[in-house]
């Protein structure tokens, strides 16, 4: 390892050190929410997730709200359920549960405001505390026309 990258791990780790207002350890993830930023566990994600060193990362594509037939629901709070149904189905399918998912993406269809009551109370269904990382990425479209929401995963498998 370079000198410089050396340098660069430690610096993070002291960074990651600071007092913070939430740190936990959840399935060997650390949570971390630094006091000096926004609490943004009541909205249904952490600030940061420290990966355990020499971990095994899996990458879950994106879930759609499609059922199993491929069908989906013209209602944008059936398919948020549904994709988080999906990515659960394939969690399961890698061995892993919800605790092991570091960072999550979110797509959403023309979003507003409107539509964050209905992605929090999902992510804290399918999370609970264990509150990952996640970005959400308003976009005017998905991959198929009735598409509204999509949920893409990072997930520690070890």
């Amino acid at each position: 390892m370079s000198r410089t990258i050396k340098h660069l791990l430690i610096g993070g780790l002291i960074i990651m050190n600071i007092p913070t207002a939430t740190t936990a350890t959840e399935n060997k993830l650390t949570i971390v929410n630094p006091q000096t930023l926004y609490d943004p566990s009541p909205n249904g994600y952490s600030t940061a997730v420290i990966t355990p060193p020499g971990a095994r990362v899996a990458y879950i594509s994106g879930q759609g709200g499609q059922d199993s037939k491929g069908g989906l629901s013209p209602d944008f709070a059936v398919q948020v359920k549904q994709a988080y149904a999906n990515l659960r189905a394939a969690l399961e399918g890698i061995g892993a549960k919800p605790n092991q998912v570091a960072k999550i993406t979110v797509f959403v269809v023309d979003h507003d405001m409107s539509k964050l009551g209905v992605l929090t109370s999902n992510v804290k269904e399918m999370f609970g505390d264990a509150l990952p990382a996640q970005t959400l990425i308003p976009v005017p479209k998905l991959a198929i026309d009735p598409m509204l929401f999509e949920v893409e995963a990072v997930v520690v498998l070890d």
